[in-house]
């Protein structure tokens, strides 16, 4: 057997490590733990890779979201500490939204930014002045019901207006209400609490300003639930 023979029969090493790289349906599996890296030369590719993955998200990225490109010991709270404090200085930075991170400009130059015109990237729809008042009122008071959001603004909350802010991927159905005929409710979505820049709903601003400016009442709405309550008990003792 020749030499040129034994090698065309035995698998090259680049083949046997391709081959290795693979899982069974054939997808090149992904090296997290990076194990042949020198540990701050590891530390600095999760950090990279964390940073890229919320660069170019659409939406705020999850902590289970991150662990899938860094090591399974590593922690991504640290992680997020240092890629913070590297972008100090920078016009844009790392922060915690809706449950995860996400890139924003830094709001120091948020003039720049509108007087460049410029498209960006995650723009809210363009909501009405009255749509974006009912928005804050389901933000507060949900799980809400279209005729409860009606009583506090003291007219008729129309299902185009529920309409538009579904379309925005703003609120959502939440569950139905246990007053007579079971109406649904709405509620907000993570995207409210990315468009609006927030963690969590407790980063809603306080609702008694809102009160004594006139713009909200819990009131009304406290008073419209009770009375449907009564008219739910009457209508069970009736039947």
């Amino acid at each position: 057997m020749t030499m040129a023979g034994t090698a065309e029969n035995r698998p090259s090493r680049r083949r046997k490590a391709n081959a290795a790289d693979r899982k069974a349906g054939g997808e090149r599996l992904f090296d997290r733990e990076l194990d042949q890296f020198p540990p701050d030369l590891r530390w600095r590719e999760w950090m990279l890779r964390v940073e890229a993955v919320i660069f170019a998200a659409a939406e705020p990225v999850t902590r289970e979201t991150l662990a899938r490109v860094v090591g399974k010991d590593c922690s991504i709270d640290l992680l997020i500490d240092d890629l913070r404090e590297e972008l100090t200085g920078r016009p844009y930075e790392i922060v915690p939204v809706a449950g995860g991170w996400q890139h924003r400009s830094r709001p120091a130059y948020a003039d720049a930014i509108r007087a460049s015109a410029a498209p960006t990237r995650g723009g809210m729809a363009a909501l009405s002045e009255f749509e974006s008042t009912v928005l804050m009122a389901i933000g507060y008071f949900q799980p809400i019901t279209r005729a409860e959001l009606s009583k506090i603004f003291g007219k008729e909350v129309s299902r185009d207006t529920i309409g538009s802010l579904r379309d925005a991927a703003l609120i959502a159905s939440g569950p139905r209400s246990p007053t007579p005929g079971a109406p649904y409710t709405y509620v907000t979505t993570r995207h409210f609490l990315s468009a609006f820049g927030m963690e969590t709903l407790r980063d809603l601003p306080d609702i008694e300003a809102l009160e004594d400016a006139g713009l909200l009442s819990r009131a009304a709405v406290q008073e419209e639930a009770m009375a449907a309550q009564v008219e739910g008990s009457e209508s069970v003792i009736t039947a």
